[in-house]
């Protein structure tokens, strides 16, 4: 089996781009791939977006990508040229100033991500132990900083696991509890 077949076998690409980077097909590294592109130079159309996409090895259909920029929250902005550019607000995109998204907006997006990648929540005093698919710990501990939850301190990602500092020295399972029933929500 050549290497781009056992790529292939296994979910990876191989960006050109990216020097070799093995990236793999999963809808959470295609939306850390649409806010790179978005972050590195100006977007002015879907099309054009797959086809960055596909320079990168990872071809989307135009209802997938549709469907990921609507989930990453990407609207399109006037730039100071005053071109209509994709931007991914909360999430980087175009330095442009802009309005934030509002509390609900932000809880509702820490829901559905917690509904899409929370595989367990473990507790022990304030502390709170998420588990994910691998590479989504990052994202999904971006949502809820967003979210910016009264009864968080703080959180740190790491591949596949996060920790959730609760501010109450017991509440961690509490906050576990709650995070497990917003995942249940969105199932």
């Amino acid at each position: 089996m050549s290497q781009a077949q056992d790529n292939e076998h296994w979910g990876y690409s191989r960006t050109e781009s990216g020097g070799g980077q093995a990236v793999p097909q999963t809808r959470t590294a295609r939306h850390r791939r649409i806010v790179d592109i978005l972050n590195r130079q100006p977007v002015r159309s879907q099309s054009q977006l797959a086809k960055l996409l596909a320079d990168d090895g990872l071809s989307v259909t135009q209802a997938t990508l549709s469907r990921d920029l609507d989930e990453l929250g990407a609207v399109k902005i006037r730039n100071t040229g005053g071109e209509l550019i994709y931007a991914v607000p909360s999430e980087g995109g175009f330095r442009t100033p802009q309005a934030p998204l509002g509390e609900s907006a932000k809880e509702e997006r820490m829901r559905r991500l917690s509904g899409e990648l929370l595989i367990s929540a473990e507790a022990s005093a304030n502390l709170v132990v998420l588990r994910t698919p691998p590479g989504a710990a990052q994202f999904l501990a971006s949502a809820i900083d967003q979210a910016e939850l009264r009864e968080i301190l703080g959180t740190i990602a790491g591949d596949d696991t996060l920790m959730l500092i609760s501010r109450d020295p017991a509440g961690g399972q509490a906050l576990a509890d709650h995070l497990l029933r917003l995942a249940q929500k969105e199932g």
